[in-house]
């Protein structure tokens, strides 16, 4: 695998002539959205296909897998567009398999909330050993308020062999943690019996593979209440069979430009449950100072703390998918970011003719731009190299897998590289598209 970063001059036509590769390909397999005007410092995954297939009448996926010797699942990711397909076309050309060497087979797990759109969801789900549904919240009480349109999505997911997970919060529909409602379940033994016998009924009537449990504001203070909490609740849960997860959002501490995370004794939990996930998804959602999104140095620095008091197994790496864009000047509790894509960050910079930065150390693409209204903006995203970095570091500090926030957009450059590093576990039985 090669990830090109775009040169002064060059074009997308420059590039397929270069590494013989059909400009439509790269297109597909990088999703470009602008590939008549590249911006400078955007990247381009390039791989060599091993074993390419033009379809013939009367082909179907599952016809072609079997004469290959692969599964459709395969098929799929490797040509993602595919599931937006209902027929194949005569004459196409598809890839049966890559030039790859891949590292390991790892877990993968993406989170969605039940309106995800449905092409969007199919695409994905060949990709995917877990999906966590966002978000059942639990009340002071111990109640539940129910996802009411979620069983669709818990089916297709194990029709593509991905074990639906049933996300359990006390954060609100606005995305509002209220702290007063953990604090009374972590402290109050009826309300915790009442809240996981209702987990438990929930998982039962509506299918799920198992639960993942939001734990938020972890601190030194709190963790032996939620340890006890967590151990309590994964007896109940693994003895009817289910897997059991907890994410957390390290305690990060951002001054200025200076990242840095408090060190917790994250240990007492790995004992009692299946995997143990490390969150970043509200990253700018607290008027943060403008940065990279979870900063390699910064994370590197999180997983050999983490590797050195549990089993790096049992850890799942998180991994943000969007970016923010940031209005300029700063103001401490009062400039908050918004929300991009990262395909938008890029058309932004190529329309504004703006060459894209790279931050080596937080391996995180930035630049700035003036917008219509004269103000300037700072903008933090994700791009084929900061994936590759992050993704890379499940294989090399031996990580159970990784878990993607979210996967409301396809990002197609982001799977093209998980792909090409890694088999994906498929933990629940289906027959379809094995």
């Amino acid at each position: 695998m090669i990830i090109h970063v775009v040169q002064p001059g060059e074009t997308i036509y420059s590039i397929s002539e270069y590494y013989k590769i059909p400009v439509e390909r790269l297109i597909l397999e990088n999703g470009i959205t602008n590939p008549d005007n590249l911006a400078i410092g955007q990247t381009i995954v390039i791989v060599q296909p091993e074993t390419l297939y033009t379809v013939q009448a009367g082909d179907t996926l599952e016809s072609i897998a079997e004469q290959h010797g692969v599964s459709p699942m395969e098929l799929l990711r490797n040509n993602p567009y595919l599931s937006d397909r209902e027929f194949l076309y005569t004459g196409e050309t598809i890839v049966i398999n890559y030039q790859t060497n891949k590292l390991r087979t790892i877990a993968t797990s993406g989170y969605t909330f039940s309106y995800i759109d449905k092409s969007v969801l199919i695409k994905t789900l060949p990709f995917l050993s877990y999906l966590t549904i966002f978000n059942y919240r639990a009340t002071s009480e111990g109640e539940i308020i129910s996802i009411a349109d979620d069983v669709e999505v818990i089916q297709l997911a194990k029709t593509y062999g991905v074990a639906p997970m049933m996300f359990v919060s006390t954060i609100t529909e606005e995305g509002t943690i209220i702290r007063e409602v953990t604090h009374n379940i972590l402290n109050n033994p009826t309300v915790q019996d009442r809240l996981i016998n209702n987990v438990l009924q929930m998982m039962k009537t509506k299918g799920y593979y198992g639960v993942n449990m939001y734990i938020e504001d972890i601190t030194s203070d709190n963790i032996n209440n939620i340890v006890e909490y967590i151990k309590k609740a994964s007896a109940i849960f693994h003895s009817e069979g289910y897997r059991v997860l907890v994410t957390t959002t390290p305690v990060m501490n951002i001054n200025g430009p200076i990242v840095s995370f408090e060190k917790l004794d994250y240990s007492q939990l790995s004992g009692y449950v299946d995997g143990i996930l490390f969150a970043s998804y509200d990253w700018a959602r607290f008027y943060s100072y403008p940065s990279s999104i979870f900063p390699v140095n910064v994370l590197r620095e999180l997983l050999d703390y983490v590797v050195s008091i549990m089993p790096p197994e049992i850890f799942i790496l998180g991994i943000t998918t969007l970016g923010y864009d940031w209005p300029l000047p700063y103001v401490p509790g009062a400039t908050g970011a918004t929300a991009i894509a990262n395909n938008n960050a890029i058309q932004i910079a190529a329309d504004n003719n703006i060459p894209i930065q790279f931050n080596e150390a937080a391996q995180s693409p930035y630049f700035y731009y003036i917008d219509i209204d004269g103000i300037l903006h700072l903008v933090w995203f994700n791009d084929a190299r900061s994936f590759d970095a992050r993704v890379r570091l499940v294989a090399e500090y031996d990580l159970q897998g990784l878990s993607l926030w979210t996967i409301m957009r396809f990002d197609t450059q982001m799977w093209f590289i998980i792909n090409t590093l890694y088999y994906i576990e498929k933990p629940y039985a289906s027959n379809y598209l094995q």
